[in-house]
């Protein structure tokens, strides 16, 4: 009996689980560690997990416990986990000259996030060459900017691991404190902010506006990312100044410029990026339950970052103003959204719900902690951001202070955050079967 392929959303699941064991192996080694002692197994999974699933969430301090080969390979994972395997395998089926099967492209179509099979192979080559160009141009400017503090090589070598990673919204940082010490310097909070915004905004948007200029010609999908992008980063700046200006410990001490800037790097960096300029642990409860939303909404379909995403979100808005209005179909532009969309946005904002919820709980019982740890944590993994409340002199996240149990709890949560709850459903439930038999309407109560 011939076996039937796998399915586009299992093939998704796999490569990043291949990519995984791959970087658990490698860092499992005595040569990745600074001290020679290998990292344990769990902790070795973890760190590939977060490198992978461009997370950022560490167990290790990154610049003291890896070694120079153990940080490569953190930083050759998050550009593989970033571009995605099925890119990188398109981009190297190019330059060897090879064609790709159907099955291939549509496994490519899942990775990329299309809904079209038109030009996928020249859209996955753009993908590469607009990745190269934001990081490279990253690279150079942090470079430039940490040269004559680090000298040349050092600079450089600081520049393009914080390009990719800031591009890749993964967070990793090779500063035990990430970058608090540089939260009133313009340039590398611009420079890594843009690359967060760029990374996280998709490279459907990044392709629509290279092609287009003006806004009447770009895609509904694209108007609906950058407003909702815009609002988000606005909105999210102005309420952690506004929340955190009095607070001592985070924007207290700053001048009215230096306070804007951190506020607005928050923002930026709580949409899946998982860098961050102030001690996250000093936020107060207002600040960080925002902080939590931004993270649980994530970047756009598409991108580096993770989440339900904006465009998710967007769409359950709109349906549910629909809805209040008495309208029996949602509208936004001036098209009509298809009532499988709208269903498809809810199901993924549900799942991600409460399955937030279900591991915010059973952190609690398993590692003692207070609600909003738990829960932050809980909503960093989910979102892949990499931001977490832990002690301010710890140079870890707190899930480094976890059993074994809560690691692989997180661990989970950072796979299914990054694959996505209902591209993760599917691939587990196995190809959908049509159905042969339409039954009786039936009429249940609600609200």
């Amino acid at each position: 009996m011939q076996r039937r392929p796998l399915s586009p959303p299992q093939v998704l699941a796999i490569s990043f689980g291949g990519l995984i064991l791959l970087g658990t192996a490698l860092l499992s080694l005595p040569h990745a560690s600074a001290s020679g002692v290998p990292l344990s197994l769990v902790d070795a999974l973890f760190t590939a997990t977060s490198a992978v699933c461009v997370t950022g969430l560490i167990v290790v301090d990154t610049p003291r416990a890896l070694s120079l080969f153990g940080q490569i390979t953190v930083l050759v994972l998050i550009q593989a986990g970033g571009l995605g395997y099925m890119t990188l395998s398109t981009v190297a089926a190019v330059a060897l000259g090879k064609r790709m099967s159907m099955h291939e492209r549509l496994a490519l179509r899942e990775a990329l996030n299309l809904e079209s099979m038109e030009g996928l192979v020249r859209f996955a080559l753009t993908v590469f060459r607009v990745t190269a160009a934001f990081e490279l141009a990253g690279a150079v400017l942090l470079a430039w900017r940490w040269a004559d503090e680090f000298g040349p090589a050092r600079a450089a070598y600081l520049g393009l691991f914080h390009s990719v990673s800031a591009f890749n919204n993964a967070g990793f940082s090779l500063f035990s404190t990430s970058l608090v010490a540089y939260r009133s310097d313009p340039v590398v909070n611009l420079t890594v902010a843009g690359l967060i915004v760029a990374g996280g905004t998709g490279f459907l948007v990044l392709s629509d506006l290279g092609r287009f200029r003006r806004w009447a010609a770009l895609s509904l999908h694209s108007r609906l990312v950058l407003i909702a992008t815009g609002l988000l980063l606005a909105a999210g700046t102005a309420a952690v100044f506004l929340l955190e200006r009095s607070n001592p410990n985070t924007l207290g001490p700053l001048s009215a410029g230096d306070a804007w800037l951190a506020a607005f790097f928050q923002s930026v960096t709580a949409r899946t990026a998982g860098f961050n300029t102030v001690d996250i642990g000093s936020l107060t409860h207002p600040t960080l339950f925002l902080m939590i939303a931004l993270m649980f909404i994530g970047a756009a379909p598409g991108s580096t970052g993770g989440g339900v995403k904006v465009s998710t979100l967007a769409v359950t808005v709109v349906a549910l103003w629909a809805t209040i209005s008495g309208r029996l179909e949602a509208v936004i532009f001036g098209r009509r959204l298809p009532r499988e969309l709208v269903a498809r946005a809810f199901f993924i904002s549900l799942i991600a719900f409460l399955t937030l919820n279900i591991v915010a709980i059973l952190l609690l019982v398993a590692e003692r902690l207070t609600l909003m740890p738990a829960l932050f944590e809980a909503a960093s993994a989910l979102g892949t951001v990499g931001l977490s409340m832990s002690a301010p002199d710890s140079a870890t996240s707190l899930s480094g202070t976890f059993g074994p149990g809560g690691k692989l709890l997180v661990t989970a949560m950072i796979f299914m955050g990054r694959v996505g709850p209902l591209t993760l459903a599917v691939a587990v439930v196995g190809r959908r079967t049509p159905e042969r038999v339409r039954y009786p309407e039936g009429r249940v109560l609600i609200g």
